[in-house]
Order: C-alpha cells, then structure tokens, then sequence
C-alpha cells in the first residue's frame, strides 16, 4: 500500500478537509434555504455569479491557453456538464424533499462508487476485498435510504429526494475519474472558469424552464447571503482545492475525505435545521464506512495504476 508523502499532508489533505467543511455547509444550507429559493434557480445563480468571480483571475490564462481549450474542447465540455452543471443541481433538487442529514450520508457512497463506475465503465481492476467493500457499503447506501426498514425496501417506498441525491453522488463519481483525462498544461484557474461557464450554460434551459413553471425566489438577505456563499466557498474555492488534490493523491484517496462531511454537516443540521439523529443514520454510514475500510486495504489506487 502507497503510503501518504509530506507534501500530501502538508498542502491535498488540508486542502481536502477545507473542501469537505464548505461542502458541508452547501448541503445544509442548501436545505434551509429551499422556501426561498427554487432549486435550479440556486444552481444557476451559483455558477453564474462564481464565473465571475473568477474571470477576473483566470482571464489572462484563458487568452493564453486558448489553444489547449480549442484542442480539448470535447473533454472540457463534459466535465463542465457533471461537475457544475449536473452534480449541485441534483443535489438541491433532492434536498427540497430530504433531509440535509440524508443527503450528507449519501455522499459517502462518492469513494465506493468512483470504484464501482471505474471497474464498469474504465476497465480498473477491482479486486475481490474492493468488491466486497463495494457491497457492503451499497447496504449502508440502502439503509439510508429505506430508513431501516426491510418493510420500505420490500414495498420499494423510496423518499424521491434520496434518489435524486443519490444521482448526484454518481455524477460526482464519474466527474472524480474523468478529472485525469482533463486537458494536459491548463491552468487550474483556465479550467475551472471554462468548467464553470459549461456548467452555467447546462443550467440555463432548466432555470428558464423553472420560471416558465412559475417558480419565483424569494430575494431576502438571507436568500442572497447564501447565493453569495454557494458561489465563492464551494464552487471557486472547494474545486480548485479538489481538483488539485485529485491531481496529487488520486481519486480514490482523495474520496475518503468525504466521509468528513457527515460528521461536519450533520452537527450543522442538528443545529441550526432542528434535524435528528437516528439509528438508521448511524448504522448505514458504519456501512459505508466499514466498505470503504475495506476497500482502500486491497492496494494503492487503482485510478493511478
């Protein structure tokens, strides 16, 4: 098994754990916010007023690498559709009808599936002690899920948010594993303002359609303190932290580090969203977490080979 450099405790790993705590808060804001605003339209007003945020940075290396951009074009396209245009639309979608403490245990099944969808789809080596962490912790997922209840799994009664979170969480995945095949030489600023911009491009049809819909947001200090929020902490900041982690670390090893975000978000919930506790919870994130235990002790990453 590879073991962690200095260099990845000193500079991914706090990088990684900053990421987690901002993430954390997206979901649980995300949450609270949801009377105010409607969900595409938080997605779209995120990544429109976080591109320019960044443009002003990444302007001079967006001229400069426009080469890069022309010639990767395709690549950059669908990272942008699943990183910002997919992944947090899902995800606030799904948290107008769950809890934010579901949605924060969902999101530990990131590593197994970046596992899972790189064995199907990428042909990554899965080994037999991967496998079974792959199934053990997918019944940590349905725990959560049916709440506990072998009753809810056999009637097939499925909160409609946790499915729609869960999407996300697989969107989120295949974004992680894509994320070696972004474009050699771009800058990390270049690649997130282009990133970005596809993201908020994706999102435009659906806000059109929202309002169309008759959706309204509600444009309070609260409401626009969260846009505000949503577009700097975990768009700007938490992916260029990722995105670079990923880079040093893997995929694999970085996922980990998402298991930080229950354990943030849900005392975030508990506080300020009135959200409980309960023993389904605890039991389908030792299942996640056991899987992933399990999984990370078959060898170094298999995204790295």
């Amino acid at each position: 098994m590879n073991t962690p450099t200095r260099s990845a405790w000193g500079s991914a790993y706090p990088l990684l754990t900053l990421t987690a705590f901002f993430w954390s808060i997206n979901f649980v804001l995300g949450r609270g916010i949801q009377g105010q605003l409607p969900p595409i339209t938080m997605a779209f007003w995120r990544w429109t007023i976080a591109f320019f945020v960044v443009l002003p940075f990444a302007f001079a290396s967006l001229r400069r690498q426009r080469s890069i951009i022309a010639r990767d074009w395709k690549m950059l396209l669908l990272l942008g559709v699943l990183g910002a245009g997919s992944f947090n639309t899902l995800v606030y979608i799904g948290l107008g009808s769950t809890t934010a403490t579901n949605a924060l245990l969902l999101n530990s099944s990131i590593p197994v599936l970046i596992a899972g969808i790189g064995w199907l789809f990428m042909a990554q080596r899965v080994s037999l002690r991967q496998a079974s962490g792959i199934a053990v912790s997918l019944c940590g997922v349905a725990t959560v899920i049916f709440h506990g209840e072998a009753s809810q799994l056999f009637a097939l009664r499925i909160n409609e948010g946790d499915i729609w979170v869960f999407a996300a969480m697989i969107v989120w995945a295949a974004y992680t594993l894509l994320l070696k095949h972004r474009p050699a030489g771009l800058e990390p600023l270049a690649f997130l303002a282009v990133t970005v911009l596809v993201g908020t491009i994706a999102n435009l049809p659906f806000f059109l359609a929202e309002l169309a819909g008759g959706a309204q947001a509600k444009w309070t200090f609260a409401s626009l303190s969260a846009i505000a929020y949503f577009s700097v902490f975990p768009s700007v900041l938490a992916y260029l932290f990722w995105n670079r982690a990923v880079a040093e670390v893997g995929p694999t090893r970085s996922g980990l580090f998402i298991h930080l975000m229950p354990v943030f978000g849900t005392l975030l919930a508990i506080l300020f969203l009135g959200e409980s506790f309960h023993s389904y919870h605890a039991a389908g994130f030792a299942l996640i977490l056991a899987g992933i235990v399990i999984g990370s002790l078959a060898g170094k990453d298999p995204a790295r080979q």
